[in-house]
């Protein structure tokens, strides 16, 4: 048993496990308490296979059901910011559970903890993942390592990605590409400014350019996602007496999963293509995968209408996998890295009795 295990009671309520779990401190790179803190409570679940990744850690049912499913969640924040130790507070008579996870998204990893540890019979057999790194590099990200590692685990015939959502489904997620334009021109002494070429200069246009841009709207499969195109860095300059020589504008582009990662590339460069281009970062998105038997069932389960994801997710992976996968879970994704980072406690009841009510509905 690792030293000073902390101990999570999987019989306590999903709203007093997620304070129990987010005053866990786990922000990227310093998982470990916490991994060990789910596997621990896991461990005298007979009706759970754990498995133990890094600090990612599965359990899963092999009950023999004709389907099985696939449920995940990370368990990393971003850093923190004096927001913890987590506190209840009430904000227009809607009580909250304030501080960092609690959106993004340990509310969801209790719920799943929760079920995980009380549903024994459920009515598919379901894996169940709980992983690391998911807030930094893509490279480190604890989910894409198990695929890797062990890809029999994704075996699967539909998935749910417990990011937030107010509680609400939401499907498939844009797919994100960044790029670098460079701009070049010629050093000179800023005295004598006429002899150089200011780099800087240069990139009026490619500004103009993104100022201007008419980002589409899309539907796929019934949800319309919205796009964007974004300037969000530049860095040029050399000294306060000098003109610069190059220049370089970071741009981020949020596309539709309507198209491919090469075609998103492609329509950057069409619209750039007089700079030079390098591409930083590319991840595909996933197409909602609503039209699967078992998404229209969890569809009618939870309530309510699928809505799109704009921001890229995990859900892109199992969907790489063939495996259709929704996002569903507790907490505002406008809150999810804010500093006043707060769920709302009713939509971590609403996601656990949403969960529980098709995990059981044709059991036994």
């Amino acid at each position: 048993m690792p030293l000073n295990l902390v101990t999570l009671d999987l019989s306590a309520s999903s709203i007093d496990l997620t304070r129990a779990i987010c005053d866990i401190e786990s922000v990227s790179g310093t998982e470990t308490a916490l991994a060990d803190a789910i596997e621990h409570a896991l461990a005298g679940q007979g009706h759970l296979e754990i498995i133990r990744d890094g600090d990612t850690v599965v359990a899963r049912t092999n009950l023999g059901r004709a389907q099985r499913v696939v449920i995940a969640g990370h368990i990393d924040t971003v850093p923190l910011n004096g927001n913890l130790p987590t506190r209840f507070e009430t904000l227009d008579g809607v009580d909250y559970l304030w501080g960092r996870g609690t959106v993004d998204m340990k509310a969801g990893v209790a719920v799943q903890l929760k079920l995980a540890a009380e549903l024994t019979d459920p009515a598919v057999d379901v894996t169940w993942m709980w992983y690391d790194h998911e807030e930094v590099s893509d490279d480190l990200n604890g989910l894409g390592r198990l695929a890797r590692n062990r890809p029999d685990l994704f075996v699967g015939d539909f998935a749910i990605l417990g990011e937030p959502t107010n509680s609400q489904v939401e499907g498939g997620c844009n797919g994100n590409v960044r790029i670098e334009i460079r701009t070049f021109g010629l050093r000179s002494h800023s005295a004598r400014s006429w002899v150089g070429d200011n780099a800087i200069h240069k990139v009026a246009p490619i500004l103009d350019l993104l100022a201007g841009y008419q980002a589409r709207e899309v539907e796929v499969e019934g949800l319309v996602y919205r796009e964007g195109l974004n300037a969000v860095g530049i860095s040029g300059g050399i000294a306060g007496n000098i003109i610069p020589d190059e220049c370089m504008v970071h741009v981020n582009y949020r596309f539709a999963p309507s198209r491919s990662g090469p075609e998103a590339i492609a329509h950057l460069t069409e619209l750039f293509g007089g700079y030079e281009i390098t591409v930083v970062d590319l991840a595909e998105g996933a197409r909602p995968g609503l039209d699967a038997v078992l998404a229209q069932e969890f569809l009618v389960a939870v309530g309510g209408t699928a809505r799109p994801k704009y921001g890229w997710t995990d859900v892109a992976r199992f969907s790489a996998l063939g495996i259709p996968a929704v996002n569903y879970g507790p907490g505002d994704p406008l809150k999810a890295h804010a500093d006043d980072e707060r769920v709302a406690l009713h939509q971590i009841t609403e996601c656990e009795d949403g969960l529980r009510s098709w995990l059981t509905a044709s059991a036994g």
